[in-house]
């Protein structure tokens, strides 16, 4: 890849190739399972504002599933869970 590709476009990803948030109690959930040896490990990114702050959590579980879908869905299901238990607490 040249120089001038990766500057303008190449390095990174587009708006059409990055993965959009799911929505769930006012938190956004960021699907980002880890690529491990086997398969996929349970990962995502959890956010809300909170007093007009940006809040973040990386929630990852040492559950490792064979396919990305898998992971993706597994995610997911869990951080929902997460947060139904959780709430705001999430970020404490």
């Amino acid at each position: 890849m040249s120089l001038l590709s990766k500057l303008f476009n190449g390095g990174s990803k587009t708006l059409e190739t990055q993965p959009q948030p799911e929505m769930h109690k006012d938190f956004t959930i960021y699907l980002e399972p880890e690529k491990e040896p086997g398969g996929y490990r349970i990962g995502a990114r959890i956010e809300k504002k909170v007093g007009g702050e940006l809040k973040s959590h990386l929630m990852l579980r040492a559950d490792v599933l064979g396919s990305e879908d898998e992971a993706k869905a597994e995610s997911l299901r869990k951080a929902k869970i997460f947060i139904d238990q959780m709430g705001e607490r999430v970020f404490g």
